[in-house]
């Protein structure tokens, strides 16, 4: 049998109770709620919508353990950036009501720590979470993607107390929804569907031979984890044997490494084409056409970082490199010279989330201005490559003689 009342949904078994409690993460409201609910109530177990990566960050800055040029060395610059937008974006509306993102979650943990009921971390590890939905995403739904979460994270308007709390409503929920699954579907599917079958089937393995369960988690999971919830209690359980697979990260498609492949066979294929239908003098200009514009951009974007002198001239050399390497980023190397040249400082992982909120923020942290200098170095490089690419081409001219 299941019940609804208000943002909980209560469903209810012959010897089991789970309570579905939805939130808003930055929501004072959705606080009191959790507190009274475990105060009162005393279920057997409780479960948030957290991993145990993101909690530990919420309560013992996590970014202090930041290795900045590991990251850049696993190709992780771009994740990072998102992760870190994503966070400000939610401390920055939070700090408008004197809240952090999740406190409720960490209120549900330390009020069972408290009372002595056990607790899990039911969600699925964030950075799993985000290198799927990157894996998932084709160039231009990474692009969307990181415009959607550029704009979020400088847009100066401001969200009502009322607004935030409509979060929990269905209808409002809805419509974002449905918003999100027309721009970014792949998007969507990951960090929202999956996740409602990840969480549900945690919840029910947390809930098994507990008289009662609750659950804290995102109003926008409520109606999936409550849909997934049904079909176990109804024995469609198959599908919890397979839950590991939603913590493997997709392999590059064909398409996807032969697309890294391209500018470096363009290359290539305009030198030997060129070599044979026109000379070594046209040849030569064309590849210090490349060269420079590739290089220059690539440096023109460190130096709209405010970059170190050498990281810029580090992009000027490392850009060609990059490209015709498709293993290597454009913007690796100035993002590792960055890092060397001037060293995170541990403040800078102390502030490094409400710094992320403000262009003056990220220019004044060590580590935001080094990812900064990476993802413009890296944007330059691409632009660079699509102008010296087509110029380039001219060399086919001989091949028509």
């Amino acid at each position: 049998m299941c019940e609804s009342k208000d943002t909980q949904i209560i469903i209810k078994g012959v010897d089991y109770t789970i309570t579905l409690i939805g939130t808003a993460h930055v929501s004072k409201e959705s606080i009191a709620e959790v507190s009274a609910f475990i105060n009162e109530d005393k279920p057997a177990m409780v479960c948030v919508e957290i991993d145990k990566t993101r909690y530990e960050a919420m309560t013992g800055g996590n970014w202090q353990k930041l290795d900045i040029i590991k990251v850049f060395r696993e190709g992780k610059g771009f994740l990072l950036i998102a992760n870190l937008v994503l966070s400000s974006f939610q401390r920055r509306i939070g700090n408008e009501f004197g809240i952090h993102p999740g406190d409720e979650m960490k209120t549900a943990v330390n009020i069972a720590a408290e009372l002595g009921i056990p607790f899990s971390f039911c969600d699925r590890e964030v950075q799993i979470t985000l290198r799927r939905a990157w894996a998932k995403c084709g160039f231009w739904s990474k692009c969307k993607l990181l415009s959607i979460l550029l704009s979020s994270a400088f847009t100066s308007e401001k969200l009502s107390e009322e607004e935030i709390e409509n979060l929990k409503k269905t209808s409002e929920l809805d419509g974002m929804m449905k918003e999100l699954s027309s721009f970014l579907p792949v998007v969507k599917e990951t960090l929202i569907d999956e996740r409602d079958f990840y969480l549900a089937a945690k919840i029910w393995e947390n809930a098994a031979s507990k008289p009662k369960t609750v659950a804290i988690i995102g109003a926008g999971h409520l109606t999936g984890v409550k849909s997934y919830i049904e079909q176990f209690i109804n024995g469609e359980t198959e599908k919890i044997a397979a839950l590991h697979e939603l913590d493997i990260i997709p392999p590059k498609s064909f398409l996807s490494k032969a697309a890294a492949w391209t500018v470096p066979l363009l290359i290539i294929a305009f030198i030997v084409v060129g070599l044979l239908r026109t000379n070594i003098t046209e040849v030569s200009a064309g590849l210090i056409k490349w060269l420079l514009w590739n290089g220059s951009l690539a440096a023109l974007g460190a130096l709209i970082a405010l970059a170190h002198p050498l990281a810029i001239l580090v992009s000027f050399i490392g850009a060609p490199i990059g490209t015709l390497s498709p293993v290597i980023s454009v913007g690796l190397f100035t993002g590792i010279a960055q890092a060397y040249l001037v060293r995170p400082k541990i403040e800078d992982a102390e502030t490094l989330i409400e710094d992320a909120a403000s262009v003056k923020g990220i220019y004044r942290n060590r580590i935001t201005h080094i990812l900064l200098a990476f993802f413009l170095s890296s944007v330059g490089g691409m632009i660079g490559n699509i102008i010296s690419v087509a110029s380039l081409a001219t060399i086919f001219r001989g091949f028509f003689k």
